[in-house]
Formats: structure tokens, C-alpha cells, sequence
């Protein structure tokens, strides 16, 4: 959603040469723990804002790491994906996918 209509979002040097051509793949999987999704959801409340980082396993679909707060920065998603981590255990080669969003694409985050 644009808060400025006919306004044009950028794209960053930072998102465009660290982005992984996986748009529009589809991306199968035998097992869980090969391939996870991360996203951010917004959640209006009578308060303001909740944000909720969660990490889905793709085979079982199931969350397998979530954090929610009420501010929306880098540390948010990657408590999901530590949670995840610590819980599942995966091994080398997980394949991990998200929009590439500003928390997916921060440094800590990769």
C-alpha cells in the first residue's frame, strides 16, 4: 500500500544486488526443514500496531518460529528465524525464502 499515490517506491542497491532469482519459483519439497518462508504481517489494534514475524516450513506447513511486537524492526524477524533455527534444527542446504522486505535484507538478518 502507498501512503503517496502515483508515488513509485525504489528499490535499494543493497536489496537489487543481494536478491536471489526464487521470484516466481515454485519451490517443491520430500521432507521438512528443506524449505522455509518468512513474512511479516501487520496487525492493526485498538493500541496501534502488533507485527508478527513468522517462519513457515513449506512441507508440514507449519510455523516453526514466530515473534510479535509492537515495533517493526530487523530484530523482530530475526528472533522468528533464531527460533525456528533452535527449534528444528535444520541441516546444510535449507532453502530460506521471503519478499526480500527491508528485515529480510538487513545484514543481521542474513
Amino acid at each position: 500500500m502507498r501512503l503517496c499515490p502515483g508515488a513509485r517506491a525504489r528499490q535499494t542497491a543493497a536489496t537489487a544486488i543481494r536478491s536471489r532469482p526464487t521470484a516466481g519459483r515454485k519451490f517443491t519439497t520430500q521432507a521438512p526443514n528443506q524449505v522455509w518462508l518468512a513474512d511479516l504481517t501487520y496487525i492493526p489494534t485498538g493500541e496501534g500496531w502488533l507485527y508478527l514475524a513468522t517462519v513457515l516450513d513449506l512441507f508440514t506447513r507449519k510455523i516453526v518460529g514466530r515473534c510479535m511486537r509492537p515495533t517493526l524492526h530487523v530484530e523482530t524477524a530475526l528472533d522468528a528465524l533464531q527460533m525456528a533455527i533452535e527449534r528444528q534444527r535444520p541441516a546444510p542446504g535449507l532453502i530460506h525464502h521471503s519478499d526480500r522486505g527491508i528485515q529480510h535484507a538487513a545484514e543481521a538478518y542474513r
